[in-house]
């Protein structure tokens, strides 16, 4: 699979932990480079040839959360932060940032190696079919191929994820979705993953879309999209 090589950047200050997930991602296959530190990432993604970042939240110079705001100006590559605390995660999935996923230490490093995969696997979603695809939702107009999301005649900025758990979303209308399902077709999950994840995004688009947010909680469940009103 990894046979034309795939690049993972790993940036961790922790020169043990760098070295152990390097092992274990070169294990499986992916080429690896390392930065012990924000400015050195910064420079290793600047060259453009890379195809996951591993980026670790606290780091020595610039925070993560920083380092991913940067890349994201210019790049969409995959990235997955690594954070100590776990209330950090909220932090990080409130992913302004555009991270596309989250791993709290200490975690096992086959874990690791799965969701690098399944992010991998996800990067390109069916972006061909979708390409021309648009779907509206009341005053709510979401375009595949341009990734644009607009209320009304105004632009709504969303993170990578963010689009497409909305996405899924609205191609399912009417159906309700389990928390388990949305990470499998939104993160690519193929084993029980951390729930969490898709509430927050859920929490930060209803805060971007205001009124305008068609998602609704089913208790106990997961998520469904309420009926449109008429776009106005």
């Amino acid at each position: 699979m990894a046979s034309q090589t795939q690049t993972v950047l790993v940036v961790e200050d922790e020169s043990s932990i760098a070295s152990f997930v390097s092992l274990y991602l070169k294990n499986a296959g992916y080429t690896v480079r390392t930065a012990a530190n924000g400015t050195e990432a910064l420079t290793q993604a600047a060259k453009g040839d890379l195809t996951l970042i591993i980026l670790d939240l606290m780091l020595p110079d610039i925070d993560g959360i920083e380092v991913c705001r940067r890349i994201r100006k210019s790049s969409d590559v995959p990235i997955l932060m690594l954070t100590a605390r776990d209330e950090d995660v909220d932090k990080i999935i409130g992913l302004e940032v555009g991270a596309d996923d989250y791993l709290t230490k200490p975690f096992n490093p086959r874990e690791l190696v799965a969701r690098v995969k399944s992010i991998l696997r996800r990067a390109t979603p069916d972006r061909r079919e979708k390409e021309s695809a648009q779907l509206q939702h009341g005053d709510l107009k979401i375009d595949a191929g341009r990734r644009e999301v607009r209320v009304g005649e105004e632009e709504i900025q969303l993170a990578p994820k963010e689009f497409d758990l909305l996405w899924e979303l609205l191609d399912h209308k009417g159906l309700v979705l389990t928390r388990d399902q949305l990470l499998e077709r939104v993160w690519g999950y193929t084993f029980a993953g951390d729930t969490r994840t898709v509430d927050v995004h859920v929490r930060q688009l209803r805060r971007k879309l205001g009124d305008a947010s068609p998602i609704v909680t089913v208790w106990g469940v997961g998520y469904k999209v309420s009926p449109a009103r008429d776009a106005a």
